[in-house]
């Protein structure tokens, strides 16, 4: 992983296509590397969550490329690599497991992340998971708890409770999340580790009960279309 590192450190300093260019081949080789670990991930997750069986390493990584369209920001690429492992794939809007590898950064996402859960849904499941916490509060709490060493993301909410629930609601401040995520920031010496994918896998699992209820929401608006 240190010679993934190390592109992305020398890529967030040289985000032009001139040095990308010049730098195709170690590029693809930190490309390669992400697409072993991808693959260890899908194995490994799959042992303890059938649903993403059969998926492929296309399913769940994403182009180095930027869309420049609509972005004030016009660096062509992305200084970052992420890996996501989800029921259906990165398109098919279920939750799943988010490896986030940037050694440099100036985005919310800045850093080595572990995540799980839901991020930018559509309004329709956020509505649907949003009446699962308020029905099953408790059962989401315990699962939170049980992700030891991740944390609930709270950067994105409303300011108030959404139409149709009740403000005094115990589990208020979790209603009005606009994502579902668990987070859990880890160092570039982390990544450095033997057994990289294995750690990683074992910190997944400690997600899986959180996944499973985020996506019991989105299988109910998904089969109700």
């Amino acid at each position: 992983m240190k010679q993934v590192l190390n592109f992305l450190s020398d890529l967030y300093d040289n985000n032009n296509k001139l040095w990308f260019d010049a730098h195709k081949k170690e590029y693809q080789q930190a490309n390669e590397k992400c697409n072993v670990i991808a693959e260890e991930l899908i194995h490994g997750i799959s042992k303890f969550d059938s649903s993403i069986s059969g998926i492929s390493i296309k399913d769940c990584t994403y182009r180095i490329y930027r869309d420049v369209r609509f972005s004030p920001d016009k660096t062509p690429y992305k200084t970052h690599i992420g890996i996501y492992v989800c029921r259906g794939g990165k398109k098919s809007n279920f939750a799943g497991y988010y490896f986030h590898i940037q050694p440099k950064g100036n985005n919310f996402l800045e850093g080595n992340l572990l995540s799980a859960g839901l991020y930018l849904a559509e309004p329709k499941i956020i509505k649907s998971v949003r009446e699962e916490i308020d029905y099953n509060g408790e059962i989401f709490l315990e699962n939170i708890k049980k992700a030891d060493g991740f944390q609930f993301e709270t950067y994105n909410k409303l300011k108030k409770m959404p139409k149709g629930f009740d403000e005094n609601s115990k589990f208020a401040e979790y209603i009005k999340q606009k994502d579902f995520l668990l987070g859990k920031a880890i160092s570039n010496n982390y990544l450095l580790q033997p057994n990289l994918a294995e750690k990683v896998v074992k910190e997944f699992k400690k997600t899986y009960n959180f996944i499973s209820q985020l996506n019991k929401a989105v299988e109910f608006v998904l089969e109700d279309n």
